[in-house]
């Protein structure tokens, strides 16, 4: 009994300990999305803003394709990610994954902030909140699944160490299904709530 309690707490400390690198990476690869912008000549920098603002102006209102479309761009990565735990040397690709995309959404935060300026903030408030932070801590939770589900993997297969693969699997799907959950939410908050927020701005 202590034996097994003894080994559990070593295992929390570990998955802390991945689950913190994780955050600091994605913070870091964030950060470095929001001062990019900074590092542009003004050629790109006016290339931004015409994307921008042709963004914004083209943005449609809820409708079924819409839907679509949004639920395809957020899911994708999530199932791609979790493909990845699968195979052992998804990793590096997984932890890549995490960090372009962290670093586009500190790029499209000072991007916006940069075409609209003080408008600009709202639009963010808008087009962030709280779709894009409950899908990056969507994307945090099955990265951190996905690494987990392949160290796992990995000590099974090559250091010969017992892992009960099948509860393991299980709980690994159950991920999955709550990610996909998450981001059919998001898609549709995005669709039929967000689209009308920034519309309201008549950009």
């Amino acid at each position: 009994m202590k034996r097994k309690y003894f080994i559990s707490k070593i295992n929390l400390k570990k998955q802390r300990k991945i689950y913190y690198v994780l955050i600091g990476l994605a913070l870091t690869a964030l950060l470095f999305g929001v001062l990019f912008i900074f590092l542009l000549n003004d050629s790109n920098l006016l290339l931004i803003t015409e994307s921008i603002n042709k963004y914004f102006k083209s943005i449609e209102l809820g409708n079924i394709n819409i839907l679509i479309k949004n639920l395809i761009n957020n899911s994708s990565y999530i199932i791609l990610i979790w493909i990845l735990g699968i195979s052992i040397i998804g990793i590096p690709i997984i932890l890549l994954l995490l960090l372009f995309k962290s670093f586009i959404f500190g790029f499209s935060l000072s991007s916006i902030i940069y075409t609209f300026k003080g408008k600009g903030i709202l639009l963010s408030l808008a087009y962030f909140f709280p779709n894009k932070i409950i899908y990056f801590i969507t994307l945090l939770l099955i990265t951190f699944y996905s690494l987990s589900f392949s160290i796992k993997l990995f000590h099974f297969l090559f250091l010969k160490k017992q892992i009960n693969f099948k509860e393991s699997m299980n709980k690994y799907l159950k991920i999955l299904i709550i990610s996909l959950i998450s981001s059919l939410l998001i898609s549709i908050y995005e669709t039929f709530i967000t689209s009308y927020i920034l519309k309201f701005f008549n950009i």
